[in-house]
């Protein structure tokens, strides 16, 4: 009888290892099987070690900062709409249980309809000037030749990192009505029957508390559009003006569809920071006067948490102001949703 090797040679299949001549196939079949085995297995816990690494250097990296968010910002709310379900004064241990008294008050408050109207005042006045401001400022900067672009980027962008305060100081000297510095112009320029006192009157105190916040929000809005504006290859102006895009047709058709998600996140963020933080300009400057003209939810928070020391009250204005801004935000996503176009 031939051996098995004897066979591989009259064939044209390959020659067969000498382990699996010398064993026989079940041998050499149980052999390679374990063999097999035992490489799987490797693999397998060399996987499962390489996810628990993975696993674990992602929790290295994102429980510190969930840690951080619960305490900072998940706690606070919850004790705030807590607390809203309270009447206390904020001074002492002596808490009563209201239930929704608060909620109801806020629909019978006479100054919550004023103090929402102002607050949607300044977005809808910051809205029209900054962003016009800040792209007429940033297409001026990066398409045009300006030797001094770089001198106005900070001029521009220096009121962001002005104290609240020294801007509060700041422009209260140019609306003072005897000493300011804008009844001075228009007294210097012949129009003395315009001057007035800016931010005592309840026509003009309003207009004139958008000024400072439209100052000090153009620069960085600015520097938004300008880095959006710089990552547009400059082919694509090349192919538009060969198309017979320039000017202002080049902006509306080019550059505003291109960095309109940027636009868009300036947008919100400027709704999200007028809704919660103009009152600190406002608590400055005129304290919500006169006569509530410039009273905004935040200053009126203030009033009734640390003035009149009602802090569940304050709080279940607090719940308002998220809940307003949180709706707001929604509508504008909606209102502002379009396709991104690409280059």
């Amino acid at each position: 009888s031939r051996g098995l090797g004897d066979v591989y040679k009259e064939t044209d299949m390959p020659v067969a290892p000498k382990e699996f001549i010398s064993l026989g196939v079940p041998a050499y079949l149980c052999k390679t099987g374990a063999s097999y085995v035992h490489n799987i297995r490797k693999e397998a816990t060399g996987m499962i070690q390489s996810r628990r690494q993975k696993y674990g250097f992602l929790a290295f990296c994102i429980v510190p900062a969930l840690l951080l968010f619960l305490i900072v910002t998940i706690y606070p709310l919850g004790y705030g709409l807590y607390m809203s379900f309270f009447k206390w004064s904020g001074a002492s241990s002596n808490r009563e249980f209201i239930g929704l008294a608060n909620y109801a008050r806020l629909f019978s408050d006479k100054l919550i309809p004023v103090s929402i109207y102002n607050d949607y005042f300044l977005v809808v006045v910051k809205m029209v000037f900054i962003m016009l401001l800040a792209l007429l400022f940033a297409v001026a900067l990066t398409q045009m030749r300006i030797r001094e672009a770089a001198v106005y980027r900070f001029v521009f962008f220096f009121p962001n990192i002005m104290p609240v305060a020294s801007m509060a100081i700041l422009w209260l000297f140019i609306f003072s009505a005897k000493m300011g510095l804008l009844n001075g112009i228009l007294d210097g320029i012949g129009l003395d029957t315009w001057t007035r006192a800016w931010l005592g009157s309840r026509e003009t105190a309003l207009p004139s508390m958008s000024a400072p916040l439209i100052w000090a929000g153009v620069g960085l809005n600015m520097l938004l559009f300008m880095g959006a504006i710089g990552n547009i290859p400059s082919t694509v102006y090349e192919a538009a003006e060969l198309d017979g895009a320039v000017g202002a047709r080049r902006f509306l058709h080019i550059t505003m569809p291109l960095i309109w998600p940027q636009f868009k996140t300036a947008l919100i963020y400027l709704i999200i920071t007028t809704l919660n933080g103009s009152y600190v300009l406002v608590q400055l400057m005129t304290q919500g006067g006169p006569a509530n003209a410039t009273l905004v939810m935040g200053s009126y928070l203030y009033q009734q948490a640390f003035v009149h020391y009602n802090f569940g009250y304050g709080a279940t204005i607090g719940m308002m102001i998220l809940v307003i801004t949180f709706a707001t935000v929604l509508v504008m996503q909606r209102l502002l949703r379009r396709d991104d176009v690409e280059y």
